[in-house]
């Protein structure tokens, strides 16, 4: 496939004003300025018209298919809320890849997506980053689990409040987290030693810690749910204290405390800046907060989470950024090349660069801008 006569965004290097995109197979092959396109083509072309040319957007935190839409319980997969510790539970056993936000995700450009459990429990699950293009979920994972949600906050709180179950109190939702990867780095321990010693026997298998192995191990990230500033200083306290790889999502008071983040090199995934502050801990919800993150030199990444913002939005969420005093390219960023870095996704994603994944959208316009429309989206190679 050769795309022609268009914007190109590369977000590695320089905006190509009027360039092509070449794609062997499923990966790009060549991307340039139009005077060094080929002058021969065997295979489909697609001419941009003037329009932009840039990597398929990607939403770094969501949750697509796990809550069915314009569904009720039948179809509500994400929050495990009767155990506030549950490590075990894998996102791509809740899926749905047939539910139409897929087809909306498509639509708009959105082509990865990171996708997992809600926040009601303190350890939540296994998130997995898939494209949005399929019907089987096996063949969309691009990585599974990419990372272990965790969440701090109101949410925990509430959900086990109603139940009066712990935790009830900000300690208790840390002290569960801390307790379990304690657990978890005994549990490797013991691994270890009956590894090296015939005589020892291995712990009795457990699931759960099992699951929070490579996360003790430092293989897997933590992404920490946390919109209070205190709450993120807690989430990156205890990522300290175990030795994690950690990324806050959401961080809406992120704008509050930039120096700090920046000291710390915690990567933040902002959102949703698109909907009214409905509960206290949004009180300082401001759209410019990617903005004063990016003068702090915080990595940072702009997301949906789905359904709270439908995911066809993504590319408004990143405007609003804009509006709140982000550069359009730094907000473009923000959702393809920085989620793809965040989420460690980056040597296949988020560039338009040979040798990527061919994951490409082709706009009208400038791809933020709000009346402006997607003239064709490209996954693996693929012009779906």
């Amino acid at each position: 496939m050769l795309i022609v006569n268009g914007t190109v965004h590369t977000m590695d290097g320089p905006v190509i004003e009027n360039g092509y995109v070449a794609v062997s197979g499923s990966k790009i092959s060549q991307v340039g300025p139009m005077e060094d396109c080929p002058k021969s083509w065997e295979g489909e072309m697609f001419d941009a018209q003037g329009g932009h040319i840039c990597p398929g957007f990607i939403d770094a935190h969501c949750h697509l298919g796990m809550f069915g839409d314009a569904l009720g319980f039948e179809s509500d997969d994400g929050n495990e809320e009767t155990d506030p510790c549950t490590p075990q539970l894998r996102a791509i056993d809740a899926v749905n890849p047939l539910d139409r936000c897929f087809s909306e995700a498509r639509a708009a450009g959105v082509t990865t997506v990171l996708t997992g459990p809600g926040s009601a429990n303190p350890i939540a699950g296994q998130f997995a980053a898939i494209k949005t293009d399929g019907r089987w979920v096996d063949d969309m994972i691009v990585r599974a689990p990419v990372s272990m949600k965790l969440a701090l906050g109101e949410n925990p709180k509430q959900v086990y409040h109603h139940r009066d179950e712990t935790p009830v109190t900000r300690m208790a939702t840390a002290a569960i987290i801390r307790e379990n990867l304690r657990k978890a780095v005994e549990y490797g321990e013991k691994l270890d030693k009956a590894a090296q010693d015939e005589d020892t026997d291995p712990p009795d298998y457990d699931a759960k810690l099992e699951a929070l192995l490579p996360v003790v191990r430092g293989e897997l990230p933590v992404h920490i749910h946390a919109h209070r500033a205190d709450d993120i200083a807690t989430g990156v306290r205890i990522a300290k204290e175990f030795g994690l790889k950690c990324v806050i999502v959401h961080g809406t008071e992120g704008h509050l405390i930039p120096g700090l983040l920046a000291q710390e090199n915690i990567p933040i995934i902002t959102g949703p800046a698109l909907g009214d502050r409905c509960k206290p801990e949004l009180a300082n919800m401001t759209l410019e907060n990617p903005a004063v993150l990016q003068r702090a030199g915080v990595p940072f990444a702009i997301c949906t989470d789905h359904p709270e913002v439908p995911i066809q939005y993504l590319p408004l969420c990143a405007a609003l950024a804009v509006k709140g005093g982000l550069g359009e390219e730094a907000a473009l960023a923000a959702i393809t090349v920085n989620a793809a870095k965040i989420a460690g996704l980056d040597a296949c994603l988020g560039s338009l660069t040979p040798g990527r994944e061919a994951d490409i959208v082709v706009t009208d316009r400038h791809p933020l801008e709000l009346l402006g429309n997607v003239r064709a989206v490209v996954i693996g190679g693929k012009r779906i």
